[in-house]
């Protein structure tokens, strides 16, 4: 707990920060206490005034004709849309961005919000207003909540990860008026019923982020360090959104 409050420090959080935390815990090396002592440490960082949020996202309950990793066969779709049960954010588990972000969202004192693909996690001062009222679409808009991180003036802390992983670009790409479109759907509850809801949104692609990342160091100093074994960035969330939003409408034109 100690060496990633310590190494935090070295980062730059201070008590009150509001963190977008993205974490590799195999990046950091052998950590005593492992998702527990990573997730303490920072809350310890923030203190009782900050905010600490995580992606939550429950990949398993997309649209299975949209499954590629792997696909399905054709015959199972319908089965699974019928059979799927509903979202429950105190039950449905996240799938595919790791350990502490699992613990962090199963936490009695963690928040998380009710998008039943997309939503996240937060925990402390601000959580109760980060999570309420995720709207179905745009998953990742304004009135999600990473807009209103983006309105709180966040900071985006990678321990491991890059840019790669940046959910916050994703805001960036519902800033721009031609984003393609996708089909998808979900089960969840409506009017009090299991419900399979189909729905469309921006078709998100998170492939072009590792080079707004090193475009965007380039014109913007962000905060670099270690913690252990891991590289770690500290960016402010709407300074990163505002350079990915321009940078992708350049690339359009």
């Amino acid at each position: 707990v100690d060496m990633i409050f310590t190494g935090l420090r070295k980062l730059g959080v201070i008590e009150g920060d509001i963190i977008l935390l993205h974490v590799s815990l195999k990046n950091l090396g052998w950590v005593c206490g492992g998702s527990q002592a990573l997730i303490l440490g920072v809350m310890k960082a923030v203190g009782d005034s900050g905010t600490i949020v995580m992606p939550s996202h429950s990949g398993d309950w997309s649209d299975p004709i949209n499954w590629k990793h792997p696909p399905v066969p054709d015959e199972w779709v319908p089965i699974i849309r019928e059979n799927m049960p509903a979202f429950n954010k105190d039950m449905t588990p996240t799938r595919g961005i790791g350990k502490v972000a699992e613990l962090f969202r199963n936490l009695p004192d963690v928040k998380r919000s009710d998008h039943p693909l997309l939503s996240f996690s937060a925990w402390g001062v601000e959580a109760d207003k980060i999570t309420r009222s995720h709207p179905l679409v745009p998953q990742l808009g304004m009135s999600s909540p990473l807009g209103k991180l983006y309105r709180l003036n966040a900071k985006v802390l990678f321990i491991g990860t890059g840019y790669d992983t940046c959910t916050s670009f994703h805001l960036a790409e519902t800033m721009l008026d031609d984003m393609p479109m996708e089909k998808s759907g979900t089960s969840m509850i409506v009017n009090g019923k299991r419900k399979w809801v189909e729905f469309e949104d921006f078709d998100y692609n998170s492939e072009s982020f590792e080079k707004i990342g090193i475009d965007f160091e380039k014109n913007y100093e962000v905060i670099k360090g270690k913690i252990g074994k891991a590289d770690c960035t500290i960016f402010d969330i709407k300074t990163g959104v505002d350079f990915a939003s321009e940078w992708m409408l350049n690339k359009s034109r």
